[in-house]
């Protein structure tokens, strides 16, 4: 069979939401170059972008507790919840700039606004969500937060929540009424459709190999997955941006800085609300807390999605465990990953993440009773038929290289060839609500001289670029004002007062 050749500037790898901004930021910075995506699916954002296997959060610390760790003096450490906010503002701005300039659509789309809630129960946990609520309501970009506690308070913002609860052990909750629901799978179609205006989109191919030339240019080897077709793709930049795909393809790129790099899968599942009734009572992102040993992509929330104009809810996630790295993979991709260069990082996880295992364990052991019950906790009133099991997206956690052994982050890795000419992204959470800012770190690794010469256009998407929002206080309610009207975010101030 006859072998296509085919020549461009950068070669993306993955249909997901990382490759997305990349391609529009790319298309905008520098609209000469010419660039080709390759998708193993035969649609875009249908692994981990996909809106249903994702908790759609917009990722921004304002909800999610393991962003806020309590200390070892019983004080609250807010440093990764002001880092993770200052980069969901990087892709706020730019997803604002693209509505105003026809990149993205109509912004309800992909994105609507919804509160954001920490829940707790128990004095402790109430206490611990008031210096929670002292240190970050303190902060520029978490301005407006509240703390509530009071019962009839409770019950007028989380009706859901609150028919059947007992009172009588106090209730907390963190509430910030700006926050917003993010439908990654169709932002990422938005995106695509803009990068697919001057450059070609390849569904249905994998891509298989990947060959480093003496000029420092790669030879892509692709193969369509329905003729069986074998593409040589000859470029000079490549990105990874296949999620739990990628270790895999930069470990056949043979770049030195992938060596040392395993992954550790942790899938997951959700109960999904079948009775419309229930999803009208209501209208929050509600984050809990994390079991003892629960990686962060396993806090409990109950969550109000809004995909395709309709309003959904969510409950979970469910940890399970699988060897695949991505939901349509292989149950070879985690001993496939196992290379002489990571196996002592890999082999000495399992003694220092005995919690992670138990907990998994139990998880896997849980029944739909044991299920339910853990729903009660968020719906008191929670009936096993009033909802239905769907199973998440695959994440493949980092395990990083550290000296001999390794450790396990909950966190996104950018892996970039020395020489700039291959880049990837590895790891989960925060992920796509960071997506913008991952890309720009990407395009300052391998593209350090263009870096320079794209300051303007890039202050021009991104008016706070190079600096700090949490350190500039009229800058920052400039750029909300502008994204917030531009992304269709603003809410009448009576409903907002009450949380509806």
């Amino acid at each position: 069979m006859a072998q296509t050749v085919i020549k461009t500037d950068v070669a993306l790898v993955g249909a997901g939401i990382m490759s997305a901004t990349l391609g529009a930021l790319l298309r905008q910075l520098q609209p000469d170059w010419s660039i080709s995506l390759f998708e193993r699916l035969d649609a875009a954002a249908a692994e981990s972008s996909d809106p249903w296997n994702n908790a759609g959060t917009g990722h921004s610390a304002l909800c999610e507790l393991n962003y806020t760790p309590k200390t070892a003096d019983g004080d609250v450490n807010i440093d990764k919840a002001l880092n993770i906010n200052e980069q969901f503002q990087v892709s706020r701005q730019f997803w604002a700039h693209a509505v105003d300039n026809g990149v993205l659509g109509a912004p309800d789309e992909f994105i609507n606004p919804i509160p954001h809630v920490s829940f707790t129960h128990g004095a402790a946990g109430a206490e611990y969500l008031r210096k929670r609520y002292d240190r970050l309501s303190a902060q520029t970009l978490f301005e407006g937060m509240e703390y509530i506690t009071d019962p009839d308070e409770f019950s007028k913002r989380l009706p859901l929540m609150a028919t059947g609860r007992d009172f009588d052990e106090p209730v907390a909750l963190n509430w910030f009424t700006d926050g917003t629901d993010v439908d990654f799978g169709a932002l990422t179609q938005g995106l695509l459709n803009f990068v697919s205006r001057g450059g070609d989109i390849y569904f249905g191919h994998a891509v298989t190999n990947l060959n480093k030339q003496s000029d420092g240019s790669w030879i892509v080897k692709v193969r369509n997955t329905r003729t069986g077709e074998k593409l040589q793709v000859h470029a000079k930049f490549v990105f990874v941006g296949a999620g739990g795909g990628a270790l895999h393809l930069l470990q056949k790129s043979g770049i030195a800085e992938a060596k040392g790099f395993g992954g550790f899968p942790v899938s997951g599942e959700f109960f999904r609300c079948t009775n419309p009734d229930l999803i009208e009572q209501h209208a929050a992102k509600v984050y809990g807390q994390a079991a003892v040993g629960a990686p962060p992509m396993s806090v409990p929330h109950l969550d109000t999605r809004v995909i395709n104009h309709k309003k959904g809810l969510l409950f979970g996630p469910y940890a399970g465990w699988s060897p695949k790295f991505l939901k349509s993979g292989s149950f070879m991709d985690l001993p496939n990953s196992v290379k002489p260069s990571n196996m002592l990082p890999m082999l000495s996880i399992a003694p220092q993440e005995f919690g992670l295992l138990k907990y998994l364990i139990s998880e896997l052991a849980a029944g739909p009773a044991d299920r339910v019950a853990t729903l009660s906790e968020f719906v008191p009133r929670a009936l096993g038929s009033d909802w239905e099991m769907i199973t998440a997206g695959q994440r493949v956690q980092v395990i990083r290289k550290t000296g001999v052994g390794g450790s396990l982050e909950f966190g996104t890795a950018v892996v970039a060839a020395g020489d700039g000419t291959i880049a990837g992204l590895l790891g989960a959470s925060p992920g796509a609500s960071t997506a913008v800012p991952a890309m720009l770190d990407v395009l300052e690794k391998c593209f350090p001289a263009e870096y320079k010469a794209w300051t303007p256009k890039l202050t021009e998407m991104i008016p706070s670029f190079g600096q700090k929002l949490s350190d500039n206080r009229d800058l920052f309610h400039q750029v909300w004002d502008w994204t917030s009207t531009s992304l269709q975010l603003k809410r009448d101030p009576a409903i907002a007062s009450t949380g509806a």
